[in-house]
């Protein structure tokens, strides 16, 4: 049997798998190059495997190949379900279709005269001297006001309008439009009219309804219906997306990581939990793998090849309630990420006096240079010829038969012409490993200022942080990352290549639910809370359907809740405020407000004692720990007097100069060797680059620490 965990990302998919069948890992054996396997303990074993997301020659579906791979099947054969205990993966479907506005058609049904509100939005301008605001592109293409109105004390002012309603409706479904948000003044707290439309809908034809007070039950029209109008867009996309995949893996249990770090259910994927699927496989990895090896205080850093994403952790995760992504606005519990669009595959640019790195990728078709298919240069190509990337140490998956290296001739030609270009432009005379080490500097720069801002700018001591870097690309800059910001310590595991997709298969089943508020924390609320909370719970272990469409309005099946942990949080702000800050529920009052001044004098450096709180709403998460696969310890059999073996000596050009630098292959690596930059670590997965006055020690987990040492 396999357990697959999977990360579709933008240029690479990452698979991992855990089985007990000897002839897989026979056959597999073979081809040492392309698959990395890890024993573990009670006869099973690890297999570590990547491949291009997108390659059309050769596969429609990445992970879908993937696994055809893993087993042995040719493109015609079918997938035995016998074969596959559980999928567990994350997407970047979703997200790619935001980006690129790819998702489904929407129609808007929202209160009688608030037909521009969510254009309208909260008219907040980010950037204040900016003197042509351009507006981003709406989800919906059309707008359907709806005549019914409650107050904001529940009184029903103007009943529903089915006739008029109705007639509308089937006119939107007569142009083909079959998604619709359902988005109605305070019905967050009073839903029986978005009920009526929502059952009038169904009832129609409308194959996707999204209903505001189930996608986002909390206060605030706009909020709460742009997260509405995201589910709907994105909803029938994802749908389709795992129809395409149980369609190959009939009878296998599928489940997807959802933005706040909890593993669903497929059939209850929804849209408004999809954006950050893929990223937040990465983060519950790196967090529980940096548990394991004893870290607390971590920085998580995910380079990939299209972005970087990177993450903040002392104690417990940390999630927001408000995100936005290519301009649309969500309000669900994500988790708390900063993502840059600087990545391996991020193009290189000069623009006549100044390098630029990104923000536009070169994705996984074309890709960086030395891929082989015409692309342009990127921080990949940049590492390729600085000497820290080298083909014969890297997957041969390039080439239309996807059995090549990677072209470090094509890269060194086309550095040698940008360098002529910038030396024309400047009067500067660069060499070409000059050029792209000052381009990978920048990038360098741009990745530290985005853990600047997660980091020192919350008040958080970055010196005293673990580093934990994965990612494809991690590795590579690890320790630039770590002397721009004074860190002392990076951690890397041994799937740190393929984090994301570990992550999956280390991640809980989860159900968040949630409940607007809005009334002053006093004594007499206390009881009020502890019941609302408890009515929540028990609505997440029931899983209930609603009545009115087929959509859950719990992210988990009952069954897979069990009794699991529970954590119940409350969101508080002063009043008048707008920013909240969540803070475990107690029954005790001054615990919550002594946790919260504590939370601002940390977040904002100042607190409020004359100000009363207000808790704006609470959410119970319930969490079934779910089993996770073991790591192994490894043991010694070298002397200690005996030195690891470099494979081989290169030049490696790093701080300004070139490095006579030795390969290491990981494997050769023992618990206790200590391997000091400049070198080079290669794995099957990723490149660890060991800069000067870094230096390299193996645990007996098979863990890397990476430790600066003192140029004296």
């Amino acid at each position: 049997m396999l357990k697959v965990f999977a990360d579709r990302g933008g240029t690479f998919t990452d698979i991992v798998a855990v089985t007990n069948n000897p002839q897989i890992i026979a056959r597999l054996l073979q081809h040492p190059q392309r698959f990395l396997i890890v024993p573990l303990p009670h006869q099973q074993w690890v297999i570590v495997y990547k491949l291009l997301s997108e390659n059309p020659e050769q596969y429609q579906d990445a992970v879908i190949q993937g696994i055809r791979d893993i087993i042995g099947l040719a493109s015609h054969e079918n997938i035995p379900d016998a074969a596959i205990e559980v999928i567990k993966m994350g997407t970047t479907v979703a997200t790619n279709a935001l980006l690129e506005r790819k998702g489904d058609r929407v129609v808007l049904l929202i209160t009688k005269g608030f037909r521009d509100a969510l254009r309208i939005g909260y008219q907040n301008r980010p950037d204040i001297f900016t003197r042509q605001i351009i507006l981003p592109t709406m989800l919906y293409e059309q707008v359907i006001e709806i005549e019914e109105r409650y107050d904001a004390q529940g009184n029903e002012l103007i009943p529903v309008n089915l006739t008029q309603a109705k007639a509308d409706l089937e006119a939107v479904y007569h142009t083909g439009i079959r998604s619709c948000a359902i988005v109605f003044m305070h019905s967050d707290r009073y839903p029986h009219h978005e009920q009526q439309i929502a059952q009038l809908a169904s009832t129609i034809g409308f194959t996707q309804i999204s209903i505001s007070h189930q996608v986002s039950p909390l206060m605030k029209l706009v909020s709460r219906g742009d997260t509405t109008v995201v589910d709907a867009y994105l909803t029938p996309i994802l749908r389709r997306y795992v129809n395409q995949i149980s369609s190959q893996l009939s009878g296998v249990k599928l489940m997807f990581m959802k933005s706040d770090g909890g593993l669903v259910a497929a059939a209850n994927f929804q849209g408004k939990d999809s954006i950050f699927s893929g990223p937040a496989g990465g983060i519950v990895g790196a967090i529980k793998t940096s548990q394991r090896a004893g870290f607390e205080l971590v920085i998580t850093f995910d380079m990939g090849g299209t972005s970087t994403d990177v993450a903040h952790f002392q104690g417990e995760y940390e999630r927001q309630l408000d995100a936005e992504i290519a301009g649309a606005r969500m309000r669900v519990p994500v988790l708390a990420i900063n993502t840059i669009a600087a990545g391996g595959g991020s193009i290189l640019f000069f623009d006549g006096s100044s390098y630029r790195v990104g923000p536009e990728s070169a994705g996984a078709n074309p890709g960086p240079a030395c891929y082989r298919r015409g692309g342009r240069l990127t921080v990949t190509d940049a590492n390729v010829m600085s000497g820290k990337i080298h083909p014969q140490y890297f997957p041969a998956v390039f080439g239309i038969e996807g059995n090549l290296p990677l072209d470090r001739e094509i890269v060194v030609e086309q550095f040698t012409q940008l360098a002529a270009e910038i030396t024309a432009a400047t009067g500067n005379d660069y060499t070409p490993e000059q050029v792209a080490s000052g381009f990978v500097a920048i990038a360098v720069e741009n990745m530290a200022n985005a853990i600047k801002k997660i980091s020192l700018q919350r008040g958080y001591d970055v010196t005293q942080y673990t580093l934990c870097c994965f990612g494809g690309a991690g590795g590579q800059v690890a320790c630039l990352i770590a002397d721009t910001l004074g860190m002392k310590t990076i951690f890397l595991h041994p799937y740190a290549g393929v984090l994301s997709a570990y992550g999956m298969g280390l991640a809980d089943v989860t159900v968040m639910k949630e409940r607007g508020v809005e009334q002053l924390l006093t004594p007499e609320l206390i009881p009020q809370l502890k019941e609302l909370m408890d009515e929540l719970e028990a609505q997440g272990r029931r899983g209930e359907k609603s009545p009115s469409t087929k959509l859950f309005k719990t992210e988990v099946d009952a069954k897979e809740c069990g009794v699991g942990l529970v954590v119940r949080k409350v969101n508080l702000k002063y009043e008048g405020s707008n920013s909240t800050l969540a803070v475990n529920f107690h029954e005790d009052l001054m615990v919550m407000r002594r946790e919260f001044a504590r939370e601002h004098q940390s977040r904002y450096g100042f607190i409020q004692v004359e100000k009363v709180l207000v808790v704006e709403s609470i959410s119970v998460e319930i969490i079934q720990q779910m089993e996770t696969p073991e790591e192994p310890l490894i043991n010694r059999t070298r002397p200690w007097e005996q030195l690891p073996e470099y494979v081989e000596q290169v030049k490696m050009f790093t701080d300004g100069k070139w490095y006579d630098t030795p390969v290491y292959r990981r494997e050769d690596l023992q618990p206790g060797d200590r391997i000091y930059g400049s070198a080079i670590i290669v794995e099957k997965i990723s490149t660890i680059v060991v800069e000067p006055f870094w230096k390299a020690i193996l645990t007996p987990q098979n863990h890397l620490i990476l430790e600066r040492f003192s140029k004296d």
